[in-house]
């Protein structure tokens, strides 16, 4: 797997207003794309955080109004995912093929996993599979091959264990 850059694919248009839901998926784009910049650059938390929300966010075109992200939702995955990193590295590790290291993975891969990772794990006023979609969302904005499968079932493998409640359901279908 090898890092894609920074910049997602665009997205389709749509006709109809930037609701909350739209603007915590915008979020959570930039905060993989804020996480990434970190572990490549080693920005500072506070540097990425005023960068993104000065003069990243929001984004928008010509033809498009603008894409408004929540910035105090971006603010906290980034914040929480640098404040539970030695707790999510090795979750992820666990979960991943035999064989890979974290180290190994996509830095926008690796951005990707630690931002649904810290949901699964402080945000439970987000269903899990909310988390699981959005972030598959996000994988699919950088990513055309096989590393939206990888985020489906690292972070479905990881819910399951962290939130079982919310997968009892599934056991008697």
């Amino acid at each position: 797997m090898s890092d894609s850059g920074a910049k997602p694919k665009p997205r389709p248009k749509r006709g109809s207003p930037r609701s909350g839901a739209v603007a915590r998926s915008s979020a959570r784009t930039a905060a993989v794309q804020a996480l990434y910049q970190m572990d490549l650059a080693g920005t500072d938390l506070n540097e990425v955080i005023d960068e993104f929300v000065h003069h990243r966010l929001p984004v928008s075109d010509e033809d498009e109004a603008p894409a408004e992200a929540d910035t105090t939702f971006f603010a906290e995955i980034l914040r929480g995912v640098v404040r539970r990193q030695l707790d999510i590295d090795p979750m992820i590790d666990q979960a991943l093929a035999s064989g890979w290291r974290l180290v190994r993975v996509d830095s926008i891969l690796r951005a990707t996993l630690r931002g649904g990772v810290y949901e699964l794990l402080e945000r439970p006023d987000v269903p899990a599979r909310v988390v699981i979609n959005e972030y598959i969302n996000v994988a699919h904005a950088f990513f055309s091959e096989d590393e939206p499968k990888v985020v489906n079932g690292i972070l479905d493998r990881l819910a399951r264990r962290l939130r079982p409640a919310e997968f009892e359901v599934d056991k008697g279908a």
